[in-house]
């Protein structure tokens, strides 16, 4: 698996100034928990490693709906599907014509997905807190308090009440980062968008049913 596309399996998503307090960072992330149902989003993602070294990058567009459904439809440099049906995680890599499907409930635990699912108050699993900024905008920093988590910590960039970035920070010291345009919160998505079946003739590993 690539690291575009492990990345994209931790990372699945949240929602000023330098003097802004501590407490409205932690309002604006639990806001979004509360109040976005649906997300849109234009993305541009980077790995970084511990050097500073650009490893990968990719981008395309991110469609979210609560609780559990996204799809990652990257489209550069190479056209993949990842789409989380609520039981299901179905990654199809349109070059090697190859679907390969996970539970999600398996593929998602302990990792920032979590955040996304409704299920889960970020205060209760996440130390919270502000960080020092002087671009104007919000940072917020969560940081699991569970010590055997897969990754370090997720860094929330917000520009005004907008989602601007996110960056995940993994075990291994390694960064990935999401810049978000053309973002719409709660959009009405198609019925069907979140479902997924696989083309005629390509080969799938794991379970389907």
């Amino acid at each position: 698996m690539t690291l575009i596309k492990s990345s994209a399996l931790l990372l699945s998503l949240f929602f000023s100034s330098v003097a802004t307090a501590a407490d409205d960072a932690t309002q604006k992330l639990q806001q979004f928990v509360d109040n976005v149902q649906t997300f849109s989003a234009h993305f541009e993602q980077m790995v970084i490693d511990t050097e500073g070294n650009l490893l990968e990058e990719a981008e395309g567009e991110f469609k979210l709906e609560r609780p559990g459904k996204f799809r990652w439809d990257y489209q550069q440099p190479y056209p993949q599907e990842i789409v989380a049906d609520g039981e299901r995680i179905w990654f199809y890599d349109v070059d090697l014509e190859q679907v390969t499907v996970k539970s999600q409930q398996e593929a998602l635990a302990d990792t920032p997905a979590t955040l996304l699912s409704g299920e889960v108050v970020p205060a209760d699993k996440y130390h919270i807190q502000n960080l020092p900024s002087d671009d104007g905008r919000l940072w917020v920093e969560l940081t699991p308090k569970e010590s055997d988590s897969n990754f370090q910590a997720v860094t929330l960039v917000f520009d005004g009440d907008t989602l601007a970035q996110m960056i995940m920070r993994d075990s291994f010291d390694q960064r990935t980062r999401l810049v978000f345009s053309e973002v719409e919160e709660n959009p009405t998505f198609e019925k069907n968008l979140f479902s997924f079946t696989p083309p005629a003739g390509v080969d799938v590993v794991g379970d389907s049913q």
